[in-house]
Order: structure tokens, then sequence, then C-alpha cells
């Protein structure tokens, strides 16, 4: 016997694109989610899969942040077993670092952005608790997380 989901959330999101007079892209991404507020994200871009992928991407980065917020977990505590020993937890760590660049190639403007640390200082990082028995792409786990 299937059990059901109390918790299942079936609702939309509208994605309309228009072409202006510029020859660029305005995308509008109206979500219907009963819990995200009803305001439409408008985002302009060179072509219209542009103008999505940063409309996706503004949505995708509200979704992080009430996640991790959602977890209320404090950022130094340690959990400790019955022995004392530190609880090693799974987290899946998103970071997402955008800007734009003037360079005189796409090379250029790529590896201007990996020099030094730079995506990595000032990127945004959102480290959400999971567990380790959620389905997740292998491509993520990373080799060294071991229970003991």
């Amino acid at each position: 016997m299937n059990e059901t989901n109390s918790e299942q959330t079936s609702e939309t999101i509208t994605i309309t694109v228009e072409k202006q007079e510029n020859g660029q892209y305005l995308c509008h991404l109206l979500p219907s989610l009963a819990d995200r507020p009803r305001e439409e994200i408008r985002c302009y871009g060179q072509g219209k899969e542009h103008a999505i992928a940063i409309a996706l991407e503004k949505l995708a980065a509200d979704y992080r942040r009430m996640a991790e917020e959602g977890q209320n977990i404090d950022w130094l505590e340690v959990q400790l077993d019955e022995s004392g020993k530190p609880i090693e937890r799974l987290y899946h760590v998103i970071l997402h670092y955008e800007r734009t660049i003037e360079a005189k190639s796409k090379f250029e403007a790529m590896h201007h952005t990996i020099m030094g640390n730079t995506a990595i200082e000032d990127a945004k990082i959102f480290p959400i608790a999971i567990d380790p028995d959620l389905p997740i792409d292998e491509s993520l786990r990373e080799d060294e997380f071991s229970e003991g």
C-alpha cells in the first residue's frame, strides 16, 4: 500500500520572456508557491536562455537561503556522541559566485575569475545539513566523508 505525503505540493512557476527593441530579453518569473510571496522576478539577459537562467538563479538563491535558515543550526555547535566524540554530519555545501567582468576573451574572463581566491572569498556559501541516506548525485559526495 502506498503512503500519502501530506506535505506534497503541486504549484506552478510561470515564465514569460519578451524580446526588447534593443535585442535583449526580459524574463518575468512568477512563482505560485505557498511558502513564497507572489513577487514577480524580472531579469534581463542577452538571449532568452540567459534571461531565464538569471531569473531561475534568483529564485534558487531565495530557496537556498530559506533552506539554510530554516534549519536554524548553530554554526559552531559540535554534537557529541555518548562517548564524547564529535559526530560527523553530512552537509550539502552550495557555493554561488556571480560577477560581470570586462575581458578580451571568454578564456580571459574565466581566468581572471579563478585567479587567487576571489571566487571563494566573495561567494555566497550555503551549508545545508542533509541525511546521509538522501539520494544525491554521487559526483557531489566527497570521498573522504565516512562514518568512522
